[in-house]
């Protein structure tokens, strides 16, 4: 029987919305394994001088979690 953990994890990049989830993805995959899947459940940027400075996800990375026998 598979049981799986969910983490959330806030991403920023001053690029794009699809970068700042790469970049999530991309530092979660080098601390957790078994990653199923993850969703992303808030996108937010921050503005400066009527320019956007920083896109920003907050995202819900599913991972199995390993037996221990």
């Amino acid at each position: 029987m598979a049981v799986a953990r969910v983490t959330e994890l806030v991403a920023a990049s001053p690029v794009s919305f699809d970068d700042a989830i790469r970049k999530g993805f991309e530092r979660a995959a080098k601390t957790l394994r078994n990653i199923t899947g993850f969703h992303v459940t808030e996108w937010r940027a921050s503005v400066k001088d009527e320019a956007i400075q920083e896109y920003r996800v907050t995202m819900r990375v599913t991972f199995l979690l390993e037996d221990t026998l």
